[in-house]
């Protein structure tokens, strides 16, 4: 992220909403009328332009920002920004602070949308959980749900739109939710406010801007250890999953509650990655599989149990390119299909210090292999755990970690 030097200069951003009638106090439109450099989007163009001084200049925000920034910092002189409701409130006014950390910024914010549509709704909102989805992937909106967060308001754009965000919680089963949708908030001819069902948003078309509320009394029910026989299993290896029991204990020697990125390789059923994502929803939960059997699998669990977000990737671990991935700082190796060594000396190079490494034995010859790895690696051997389920094999859980250099 590059920083711009504009010690100094002067922010003036002022909150609008959709209204093409804007009312602007005494003291903004002094503010307005004695400065002369202005800028926004071009829809808040449209909305303000009346009441702009005669021979104004407009920078537009548009895509890359950094462009955008450039022009201001040949201004030498304040610029008046108009942006949408709380500037502050996953707004342009952040974007002021981050990139120029040494501006001075005058603010004189506008209810933000959600207060707005929360107010049409005459709704409480105290106990809203804000999700911004406005050019963000899904993961706070899917931890908001695997959380079982009873309101919920959601920021859209046109990817994220109340279709697909209805159709994506139906896909896994949070269906006792009701979405009530704000669209041109503020406009008072085109302003419009729904009350729907999940399914009812998902056969609907909504116009932009708009934003959204979902409400329940429901709560799905969540498991800590879910049955194997409720998995989907590998056709013809029903037994080829890591147990229940054992499945805990191996979250639990991951340090999950303290991690941030999982690795899962050689998922099979998906049932640690989805396990994982119910306890946890906040990991981003990375899964391989080489078999093409685990693209299904996984679909199927994942939809089943209610984990959306899993990130999966089918093919040969040691053959993929994970550079671009994010870095793992806890990995559970489920399978190696005999390269466990150059399974591990991979992982090694992309673990985070301090990161752990944690694998299942089942034979004395992988726990020489996975011990021998990990010497050749630098990372450290920490205590195993032997244990031994029903009629099962016994099972060494090993756990390794990557010193802080």
């Amino acid at each position: 992220m590059e920083n711009f030097e504009m010690e100094g200069n002067q922010f003036i951003v002022i909150g609008i909403d959709d209204n093409r009638q804007q009312y602007f106090s005494p003291e903004i439109q002094e503010k307005i009328h004695a400065h002369r450099v202005f800028s926004g989007g071009k829809r808040h163009h449209e909305i303000v332009k009346e009441h702009l001084p005669e021979g104004y200049v407009w920078i537009d925000i548009t895509v890359p920002l950094d462009s955008v920034f450039e022009h201001y910092k040949e201004c030498h002189e304040p610029i008046v920004v108009f942006a949408s409701g709380d500037p502050l409130f996953f707004g342009f006014a952040n974007t002021i602070k981050r990139k120029c950390p040494g501006a001075e910024i005058v603010l004189f914010p506008w209810f933000n949308s959600l207060q707005t549509l929360a107010h049409r709704l005459i709704m409480p909102y105290h106990d809203m959980r804000i999700v911004s989805l406005t050019g963000r992937p899904w993961h706070e909106f899917d931890t908001a749900l695997i959380q079982g967060v009873a309101k919920i308001g959601a920021l859209t754009d046109k990817e994220h739109t109340p279709t697909s965000i209805a159709q994506r919680m139906m896909d896994y089963g949070y269906n006792d939710y009701t979405m009530c949708v704000g669209e041109h908030l503020g406009n008072k001819e085109k302003e419009r406010i729904s009350t729907l069902t999940l399914e009812e948003a998902a056969h609907r078309s909504f116009e932009n801007p708009n934003c959204l509320i979902l409400t329940t009394d429901k709560r799905r029910e969540r498991y800590f250890g879910i049955a194997d026989s409720l998995f989907e299993p590998l056709e013809g290896r029903a037994r080829m999953i890591t147990k229940a029991s054992i499945r805990l204990l191996t979250l639990s020697a991951l340090e999950l509650q303290n991690r941030h990125s999982f690795w899962d390789v050689g998922f099979c059923t998906g049932s640690i990655s989805i396990e994982a994502k119910l306890q946890f929803p906040h990991l981003h939960i990375t899964s391989f599989e080489i078999r093409e059997e685990g693209r299904r699998l996984m679909d199927i669990n994942s939809h089943r149990f209610g984990a959306p977000g899993i990130d999966c990737h089918i093919g040969d671990f040691l053959a993929l390119d994970t550079g671009d991935m994010r870095s793992p700082d806890t990995v559970f190796i489920g399978g190696h299909g005999g390269k466990l060594k150059q399974m591990v000396e991979k992982i090694a190079r992309q673990l985070q210090a301090g990161g752990v490494i944690v694998f299942n034995s089942v034979s004395p010859d992988s726990r020489q292999q996975f011990e021998e790895a990990v010497a050749a690696t630098g990372l450290v051997m920490e205590e195993l755990l032997h244990i031994a389920v029903n009629d099962y094999n016994p099972i060494d859980i090993m756990k390794a970690h990557k010193p802080f250099q």
